[in-house]
Protein backbone atom coordinates (compact mmCIF):
# COMPACT_ATOMS: atom_id res chain seq x y z
CA UNK A 1 0.00 0.00 0.00
CA UNK A 2 1.04 3.74 -0.61
CA UNK A 3 1.40 6.07 2.40
CA UNK A 4 -1.51 7.80 1.62
CA UNK A 5 -3.64 4.79 1.49
CA UNK A 6 -1.69 3.63 4.84
CA UNK A 7 -2.46 7.21 6.51
CA UNK A 8 -5.94 7.19 4.76
CA UNK A 9 -6.75 3.89 6.70
CA UNK A 10 -4.83 4.59 10.34
CA UNK A 11 -7.41 7.63 9.95
CA UNK A 12 -10.26 5.30 9.65
CA UNK A 13 -9.41 3.60 12.50
CA UNK A 14 -8.55 6.62 15.16
CA UNK A 15 -12.41 7.82 13.95
CA UNK A 16 -13.41 4.56 14.76
CA UNK A 17 -11.94 4.55 17.52
CA UNK A 18 -13.47 7.75 19.07
CA UNK A 19 -9.78 9.18 18.96
CA UNK A 20 -10.64 11.70 16.01
CA UNK A 21 -13.51 13.57 16.63
CA UNK A 22 -13.76 16.21 14.85
CA UNK A 23 -13.46 17.13 10.86
CA UNK A 24 -10.60 19.67 11.14
CA UNK A 25 -8.13 16.93 13.24
CA UNK A 26 -9.33 14.19 10.78
CA UNK A 27 -7.79 16.29 7.61
CA UNK A 28 -4.72 17.29 9.87
CA UNK A 29 -4.05 13.66 10.41
CA UNK A 30 -5.12 13.10 6.69
CA UNK A 31 -2.80 15.29 5.19
CA UNK A 32 0.76 14.96 7.79
CA UNK A 33 2.96 11.93 6.52
CA UNK A 34 3.96 10.51 9.70
CA UNK A 35 6.45 8.57 7.91
CA UNK A 36 8.52 11.50 6.91
CA UNK A 37 9.11 12.04 10.37
CA UNK A 38 11.13 8.42 10.78
CA UNK A 39 13.11 8.73 7.96
CA UNK A 40 15.94 7.89 10.55
CA UNK A 41 14.29 4.52 11.48
CA UNK A 42 12.98 3.55 14.70
CA UNK A 43 14.07 0.86 17.12
CA UNK A 44 12.04 -2.37 17.94
CA UNK A 45 11.84 -4.34 21.14
CA UNK A 46 13.24 -7.66 20.95
CA UNK A 47 10.63 -10.01 21.89
CA UNK A 48 11.34 -11.67 25.29
CA UNK A 49 14.30 -9.63 26.52
CA UNK A 50 14.75 -8.49 30.18
CA UNK A 51 16.04 -5.90 30.83
CA UNK A 52 14.66 -4.70 27.49
CA UNK A 53 16.99 -4.78 24.48
CA UNK A 54 16.17 -2.90 21.15
CA UNK A 55 17.47 -3.33 18.00
CA UNK A 56 16.88 -0.97 15.09
CA UNK A 57 14.70 -0.86 12.31
CA UNK A 58 15.78 1.35 9.55
CA UNK A 59 13.84 3.22 7.45
CA UNK A 60 12.66 2.85 3.55
CA UNK A 61 11.11 -0.55 2.59
CA UNK A 62 7.23 -1.50 2.59
CA UNK A 63 7.48 -3.23 5.98
CA UNK A 64 9.26 0.09 7.30
CA UNK A 65 6.42 2.31 6.19
CA UNK A 66 3.60 0.18 7.31
CA UNK A 67 4.55 0.18 10.81
CA UNK A 68 4.81 3.82 10.57
CA UNK A 69 1.07 3.97 10.28
CA UNK A 70 0.05 1.84 13.03
CA UNK A 71 -1.20 2.98 16.16
CA UNK A 72 1.48 2.27 18.20
CA UNK A 73 4.72 4.30 20.10
CA UNK A 74 7.75 4.02 18.14
CA UNK A 75 11.23 4.71 19.85
CA UNK A 76 13.82 6.71 17.97
CA UNK A 77 16.58 7.44 20.31
CA UNK A 78 17.93 5.63 23.24
CA UNK A 79 20.34 6.95 25.81
CA UNK A 80 20.04 10.74 25.36
CA UNK A 81 22.37 10.11 21.96
CA UNK A 82 22.09 7.03 20.42
CA UNK A 83 19.74 7.04 17.29
CA UNK A 84 18.98 3.84 15.11
CA UNK A 85 21.57 4.20 12.62
CA UNK A 86 24.14 4.43 15.28
CA UNK A 87 23.61 0.90 16.25
CA UNK A 88 24.53 -2.70 14.35
CA UNK A 89 22.77 -5.88 16.11
CA UNK A 90 21.31 -4.96 19.78
CA UNK A 91 21.21 -2.63 22.19
CA UNK A 92 20.21 -2.29 26.40
CA UNK A 93 19.89 1.17 27.29
CA UNK A 94 16.53 3.24 28.75
CA UNK A 95 14.27 5.11 25.36
CA UNK A 96 14.80 8.87 25.64
CA UNK A 97 12.81 10.14 22.54
CA UNK A 98 10.09 8.55 20.69
CA UNK A 99 7.28 9.47 18.28
CA UNK A 100 4.02 8.89 20.34
CA UNK A 101 1.01 6.74 19.16
CA UNK A 102 -0.88 8.52 16.86
CA UNK A 103 -4.12 8.05 18.32
CA UNK A 104 -2.87 9.72 22.04
CA UNK A 105 -1.38 12.44 20.17
CA UNK A 106 -4.75 13.25 18.20
CA UNK A 107 -6.95 12.40 21.54
CA UNK A 108 -4.65 14.88 23.34
CA UNK A 109 -5.05 17.50 20.33
CA UNK A 110 -8.70 16.93 20.50
CA UNK A 111 -8.86 17.53 24.07
CA UNK A 112 -6.71 20.70 23.82
CA UNK A 113 -9.89 22.53 22.56
CA UNK A 114 -7.81 25.38 20.04
CA UNK A 115 -10.25 27.39 17.58
CA UNK A 116 -8.97 29.19 14.69
CA UNK A 117 -6.50 32.26 15.43
CA UNK A 118 -5.16 30.73 18.88
CA UNK A 119 -1.13 30.41 19.75
CA UNK A 120 -0.10 27.26 21.07
CA UNK A 121 3.19 26.01 23.19
CA UNK A 122 3.96 23.02 22.46
CA UNK A 123 6.78 21.41 24.94
CA UNK A 124 8.65 18.34 23.37
CA UNK A 125 9.03 18.76 19.93
CA UNK A 126 10.06 14.97 19.66
CA UNK A 127 10.13 14.00 16.16
CA UNK A 128 7.59 17.00 15.01
CA UNK A 129 4.91 14.88 13.95
CA UNK A 130 2.45 16.63 16.20
CA UNK A 131 4.03 19.96 15.58
CA UNK A 132 3.02 19.20 11.85
CA UNK A 133 -0.45 18.52 13.25
CA UNK A 134 -0.89 21.80 15.14
CA UNK A 135 0.48 23.36 12.19
CA UNK A 136 -1.81 22.53 9.75
CA UNK A 137 -4.78 22.97 12.21
CA UNK A 138 -3.93 26.62 13.04
CA UNK A 139 -0.78 27.58 10.96
CA UNK A 140 2.71 27.76 11.51
CA UNK A 141 2.98 31.23 12.21
CA UNK A 142 0.74 30.43 15.61
CA UNK A 143 2.96 27.09 16.69
CA UNK A 144 5.67 27.62 18.93
CA UNK A 145 7.65 24.41 20.22
CA UNK A 146 10.32 23.84 22.47
CA UNK A 147 12.53 20.81 22.17
CA UNK A 148 15.66 20.16 25.34
CA UNK A 149 17.84 18.27 22.61
CA UNK A 150 19.37 19.93 19.98
CA UNK A 151 20.11 16.48 17.56
CA UNK A 152 16.37 16.19 18.40
CA UNK A 153 15.14 19.22 17.06
CA UNK A 154 17.78 19.45 14.21
CA UNK A 155 15.71 16.08 13.10
CA UNK A 156 12.40 17.65 13.82
CA UNK A 157 13.24 21.07 12.03
CA UNK A 158 14.33 18.90 9.01
CA UNK A 159 11.05 16.73 9.13
CA UNK A 160 8.90 19.33 9.42
CA UNK A 161 10.79 21.46 6.18
CA UNK A 162 10.45 18.34 4.00
CA UNK A 163 6.53 18.59 4.74
CA UNK A 164 6.57 22.82 4.32
CA UNK A 165 5.92 23.36 8.21
CA UNK A 166 7.86 26.41 9.45
CA UNK A 167 6.60 27.15 13.33
CA UNK A 168 8.91 28.68 15.57
CA UNK A 169 11.31 26.05 16.85
CA UNK A 170 13.14 26.64 20.40
CA UNK A 171 16.04 24.43 21.62
CA UNK A 172 15.88 24.74 25.95
CA UNK A 173 14.60 23.87 28.46
CA UNK A 174 10.52 23.62 27.86
CA UNK A 175 9.26 23.62 31.58
CA UNK A 176 10.39 27.09 31.51
CA UNK A 177 8.35 27.61 28.77
CA UNK A 178 8.98 30.25 26.18
CA UNK A 179 8.39 34.01 27.15
CA UNK A 180 9.04 35.86 23.91
CA UNK A 181 5.91 34.47 22.12
CA UNK A 182 3.96 34.74 24.87
CA UNK A 183 0.80 34.74 26.00
CA UNK A 184 -0.47 31.56 24.91
CA UNK A 185 -4.00 30.03 24.37
CA UNK A 186 -3.22 26.81 24.72
CA UNK A 187 -0.23 24.57 25.87
CA UNK A 188 0.26 21.00 25.23
CA UNK A 189 3.52 18.94 26.84
CA UNK A 190 4.23 15.83 25.44
CA UNK A 191 6.64 14.68 28.27
CA UNK A 192 5.75 13.86 31.66
CA UNK A 193 6.13 16.06 34.47
CA UNK A 194 6.48 16.18 38.45
CA UNK A 195 4.91 19.23 38.41
CA UNK A 196 3.05 22.21 36.42
CA UNK A 197 5.86 24.78 35.69
CA UNK A 198 4.78 28.43 37.30
CA UNK A 199 6.08 29.58 34.05
CA UNK A 200 3.33 27.62 31.90
CA UNK A 201 0.24 29.07 34.35
CA UNK A 202 2.11 32.82 33.55
CA UNK A 203 2.62 32.33 30.18
CA UNK A 204 -1.26 30.85 29.22
CA UNK A 205 -3.60 33.70 28.44
CA UNK A 206 -6.74 34.04 31.37
CA UNK A 207 -9.61 31.11 30.33
CA UNK A 208 -6.35 29.27 27.75
CA UNK A 209 -6.08 25.88 28.72
CA UNK A 210 -3.13 23.64 29.70
CA UNK A 211 -2.92 20.02 28.60
CA UNK A 212 -0.15 18.11 30.30
CA UNK A 213 0.55 14.79 32.11
CA UNK A 214 1.47 14.76 36.18
CA UNK A 215 3.68 11.94 37.12
CA UNK A 216 5.74 10.82 39.71
CA UNK A 217 9.11 8.41 40.03
CA UNK A 218 6.77 5.70 40.72
CA UNK A 219 5.58 6.00 37.41
CA UNK A 220 1.20 6.78 37.82
CA UNK A 221 0.32 8.95 35.23
CA UNK A 222 -2.55 10.72 34.34
CA UNK A 223 -3.62 13.58 31.84
CA UNK A 224 -4.82 16.82 33.43
CA UNK A 225 -6.45 19.23 31.68
CA UNK A 226 -6.41 22.85 33.42
CA UNK A 227 -7.96 25.96 32.82
CA UNK A 228 -6.11 29.38 33.94
CA UNK A 229 -7.60 32.14 35.51
CA UNK A 230 -5.99 35.01 38.19
CA UNK A 231 -3.09 33.46 37.50
CA UNK A 232 -4.45 30.25 38.88
CA UNK A 233 -4.90 27.24 36.87
CA UNK A 234 -7.34 24.35 37.80
CA UNK A 235 -8.83 21.72 36.29
CA UNK A 236 -9.16 17.61 36.79
CA UNK A 237 -7.53 14.71 35.13
CA UNK A 238 -9.17 12.84 32.05
CA UNK A 239 -8.80 9.37 33.07
CA UNK A 240 -6.75 6.48 30.77
CA UNK A 241 -3.66 5.83 32.33
CA UNK A 242 -1.97 8.16 29.92
CA UNK A 243 1.90 7.88 30.17
CA UNK A 244 4.65 9.92 28.69
CA UNK A 245 8.50 9.48 29.71
CA UNK A 246 9.17 12.31 32.39
CA UNK A 247 11.30 15.83 31.26
CA UNK A 248 14.86 15.23 31.07
CA UNK A 249 14.77 17.52 34.07
CA UNK A 250 12.15 15.49 36.17
CA UNK A 251 14.41 12.46 35.65
CA UNK A 252 14.94 10.61 38.97
CA UNK A 253 18.41 10.82 40.16
CA UNK A 254 20.66 7.56 39.93
CA UNK A 255 19.94 5.18 42.80
CA UNK A 256 24.09 4.90 43.72
CA UNK A 257 24.48 2.36 46.53
CA UNK A 258 21.22 1.12 48.68
CA UNK A 259 21.27 1.89 52.33
CA UNK A 260 22.09 -1.06 54.84
CA UNK A 261 18.24 -2.21 54.96
CA UNK A 262 18.71 -4.71 57.34
CA UNK A 263 19.33 -2.01 60.06
CA UNK A 264 15.85 -1.54 61.17
CA UNK A 265 13.37 -3.92 62.74
CA UNK A 266 10.30 -5.17 60.61
CA UNK A 267 7.12 -4.15 62.07
CA UNK A 268 3.53 -5.72 60.44
CA UNK A 269 2.27 -3.09 57.72
CA UNK A 270 -1.11 -2.40 57.34
CA UNK A 271 -1.18 -2.23 53.36
CA UNK A 272 1.02 -5.04 51.47
CA UNK A 273 3.28 -3.78 48.85
CA UNK A 274 1.43 -5.60 46.09
CA UNK A 275 -1.80 -3.81 47.20
CA UNK A 276 -0.73 -0.27 46.51
CA UNK A 277 2.08 -0.48 43.62
CA UNK A 278 -0.02 -3.09 41.38
CA UNK A 279 -2.85 -0.83 41.63
CA UNK A 280 -2.93 2.49 39.60
CA UNK A 281 -5.08 4.91 41.41
CA UNK A 282 -3.35 3.55 44.68
CA UNK A 283 -0.31 4.15 43.34
CA UNK A 284 -0.78 7.47 41.83
CA UNK A 285 -2.33 8.42 45.27
CA UNK A 286 1.28 6.96 47.00
CA UNK A 287 3.46 9.19 44.95
CA UNK A 288 1.09 12.08 46.68
CA UNK A 289 2.67 10.91 49.99
CA UNK A 290 6.13 9.94 49.02
CA UNK A 291 6.61 12.32 45.99
CA UNK A 292 10.77 11.87 45.91
CA UNK A 293 10.70 7.88 46.23
CA UNK A 294 11.39 5.25 43.88
CA UNK A 295 10.64 2.17 43.52
CA UNK A 296 12.96 -1.14 43.11
CA UNK A 297 12.50 -4.84 43.37
CA UNK A 298 15.14 -7.01 45.15
CA UNK A 299 15.30 -11.01 45.08
CA UNK A 300 17.05 -11.84 48.15
CA UNK A 301 19.71 -14.88 49.15
CA UNK A 302 17.04 -17.14 50.11
CA UNK A 303 14.83 -16.56 46.93
CA UNK A 304 11.99 -13.96 48.49
CA UNK A 305 11.60 -10.58 46.99
CA UNK A 306 10.85 -7.40 48.85
CA UNK A 307 9.96 -4.46 47.15
CA UNK A 308 11.80 -0.67 48.27
CA UNK A 309 11.12 2.63 48.17
CA UNK A 310 13.89 4.88 48.39
CA UNK A 311 14.36 8.64 48.51
CA UNK A 312 17.76 9.11 47.19
CA UNK A 313 17.67 12.98 48.90
CA UNK A 314 17.13 12.38 51.80
CA UNK A 315 18.12 8.34 52.53
CA UNK A 316 14.82 7.65 53.58
CA UNK A 317 13.52 4.09 52.62
CA UNK A 318 11.03 1.43 53.55
CA UNK A 319 11.38 -2.66 52.32
CA UNK A 320 8.40 -4.66 52.52
CA UNK A 321 7.96 -8.62 51.90
CA UNK A 322 5.56 -11.05 52.39
CA UNK A 323 5.34 -13.59 55.59
CA UNK A 324 2.75 -16.05 54.91
CA UNK A 325 -0.27 -14.25 54.82
CA UNK A 326 1.17 -11.38 56.60
CA UNK A 327 3.34 -8.39 54.99
CA UNK A 328 6.79 -6.94 57.25
CA UNK A 329 7.96 -3.67 56.58
CA UNK A 330 11.70 -2.27 57.85
CA UNK A 331 11.88 1.39 57.57
CA UNK A 332 15.05 4.10 58.21
CA UNK A 333 16.00 7.12 57.16
CA UNK A 334 14.48 10.64 58.53
CA UNK A 335 10.98 9.95 57.26
CA UNK A 336 8.49 6.75 57.73
CA UNK A 337 8.08 6.82 54.11
CA UNK A 338 5.73 3.46 54.48
CA UNK A 339 3.65 5.56 56.90
CA UNK A 340 3.22 8.13 55.03
CA UNK A 341 1.92 5.42 51.80
CA UNK A 342 -0.32 3.81 54.41
CA UNK A 343 -2.31 7.00 55.40
CA UNK A 344 -2.68 8.64 51.98
CA UNK A 345 -4.03 5.10 51.01
CA UNK A 346 -5.97 4.00 53.62
CA UNK A 347 -7.60 7.78 53.55
CA UNK A 348 -8.23 7.38 49.68
CA UNK A 349 -9.84 4.15 50.25
CA UNK A 350 -12.28 5.34 53.15
CA UNK A 351 -13.26 8.49 50.84
CA UNK A 352 -14.23 5.72 48.55
CA UNK A 353 -11.77 4.93 46.57
CA UNK A 354 -12.60 7.60 44.25
CA UNK A 355 -10.61 6.64 40.15
CA UNK A 356 -8.16 10.15 38.94
CA UNK A 357 -11.32 11.71 36.88
CA UNK A 358 -12.47 12.21 40.11
CA UNK A 359 -9.29 14.07 41.57
CA UNK A 360 -8.75 17.77 41.46
CA UNK A 361 -5.34 19.64 40.20
CA UNK A 362 -4.21 23.49 40.85
CA UNK A 363 -1.47 25.40 40.12
CA UNK A 364 -0.64 29.03 41.59
CA UNK A 365 2.23 30.76 43.13
CA UNK A 366 1.97 28.33 46.19
CA UNK A 367 2.76 25.24 43.80
CA UNK A 368 0.58 22.45 42.75
CA UNK A 369 -1.75 20.53 44.86
CA UNK A 370 -3.48 17.15 43.96
CA UNK A 371 -6.76 15.92 45.92
CA UNK A 372 -9.79 13.97 45.61
CA UNK A 373 -13.31 14.34 46.72
CA UNK A 374 -13.65 13.53 50.90
CA UNK A 375 -17.01 11.91 52.14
Amino acid sequence: MKDEELRADLVRRLTEAGHLRTARWRAAAEAVPRHEFLRGGFFERVPGSWPTWWRPVPSGDDAWLERCYRDDSLVTQVAGTIVPADVRGEICRAPTSSSTMPGLVLHMLEELQVADGHRVLEIGTGTGYSTALLCHRLGADRVTTVEVDPDVMTRARVALGRCGYAPRLVVGDGLAGYGPSAPYDRTIATCGILEVPGEWVEQTRPGGRILATVSGWLYASELACLTVEGGVARGGFLGGGISFMLARTHQPPALGCLPDMESADESPARLAAHEVLDDWTARFVAQLAAPRAQHISLTCEDGSAEEVLLDVADGSWAALRKDGERSLVRQGGPARLWDAVEEHVRRWRADGAPPLERFSITVGPGGQRVTWPTK
